[in-house]
């Protein structure tokens, strides 16, 4: 395993991220505890997890797990979110002071901890105010509940908006965001990306592999089936696979993919996770496994070092689609003259 700083912070965090969405859900709890044994086991440490996960469970199974393993939990770095309802009352939602008071002191409870290193904001919020939402977060890293906060699934200007608002009150800042982001799914790069980096902050994709297909287990018109995500519970999100099945980008990435993998000798999700490691601004990639076997297959990955060439190879396999503008030519064009002085 190998460690980075956590964006702009002081806290050092594995390249690794275990997200633990299966907690709970499609991983019981005996294997999402042999999950976070040999997650840390490992060397890993970024330990993600939010309210919503399984309702509360996750973050129960990880409390459970820290307090049967008290010598192993003094180094997990601890990430949680809040946003999203976890009650039915009006105010049981959104990014007011009220509601994420009530949701992390119910995350801290079930976590079985008095703080957490991370707290992550789950979406934007367009009915709060975004002061209210960061003199909260000041107030909860000053009264020492968090020791930072971030975000997740916000777009560029949201996140730029929230860190200028917090410099100008001189309240602490924000130091990751938590966007999509693999080979299938670049966008990102178009304004999120360079609005991290403009503000130092780190970035901790969530869905790396877009959902399994990046692991190479889907073939192409074959319908999934039997044990894989979308084989097991054939609604939630065919009208997804069938437009990515459909899209001639998706086999011309994964072909690439492969044949990098098989020179390796690895499997195509370590390939697309060490890709996804090397790119600007990503301090750690979130890997979720259902299994021990999952996880540890995983792992390996971040010991693969891809050439220059191969990533190169990637990149341009997987560009991102920017055809109309302001990201196609024309827009092109209008930022080269802007930059060199010209009409």
């Amino acid at each position: 395993m190998h460690y980075r700083m956590l964006g702009a912070s002081g806290t050092v965090v594995s390249t690794q991220t275990l997200g633990t969405m299966t907690f709970g859900a499609e991983a019981d709890e005996e294997t999402s505890g042999q999950i976070m044994t040999r997650f840390v086991e490992a060397g890993g440490t970024l330990v993600d997890t939010a309210d919503v996960y399984s309702a509360g469970v996750s973050e129960e199974i990880i409390g459970r797990w820290l307090a049967q393993h008290p010598t192993d939990a003094r180094g997990v770095v601890l990430a949680t979110k809040g946003r999203f309802p976890m009650g039915e009352g009006a105010n049981d939602v959104g990014l007011s002071r009220r509601h994420l008071r009530e949701a992390l002191d119910a995350s801290l409870r079930r976590l079985g901890v008095d703080h957490v290193d991370l707290y992550q904001m789950h979406a934007w919020d367009a009915l709060t105010p975004i002061e209210e939402t960061l003199r909260f977060l000041d107030d909860a890293v000053s009264a020492g509940k968090i020791s930072g906060y971030g975000f997740s699934n916000y777009l560029g200007w949201q996140l730029t908006k929230a860190v200028h608002v917090a410099r100008a009150h001189g309240w602490a800042p924000p130091v990751t965001l938590q966007p999509q982001y693999n080979l299938l799914v670049r966008d990102i790069e178009h304004e999120v990306v360079p609005a991290a980096l403009d503000a130092g902050m780190g970035l901790l994709p969530w869905s790396p592999l877009a959902g399994g297909w990046l692991s190479g287990k889907y073939r192409r018109d074959v319908s999934p089936t039997g044990a894989t995500r979308l084989g097991e519970n054939p609604e939630r999100g065919m009208e997804a696979w069938e437009a990515r099945n459909a899209d001639e980008r998706t086999w011309q990435v994964l072909a690439v993919v492969q044949e990098i993998a098989d020179g390796h000798g690895v499997s195509p999700s370590q390939v697309a996770l060490a890709w996804l490691g090397e790119q600007p601004a990503v301090t750690s990639v979130i890997i979720g496994a259902r299994t021990v076997e999952q996880l540890d297959d995983n792992l390996h990955a971040a010991d693969l070092r891809l050439s220059t060439e191969e990533i190169a190879r990637l990149s341009e396999a997987s560009a991102p689609r920017a055809d109309d503008y302001p990201y196609g030519p024309a827009g092109i064009q209008q930022r080269h003259r802007s930059l060199t002085g010209g009409r």
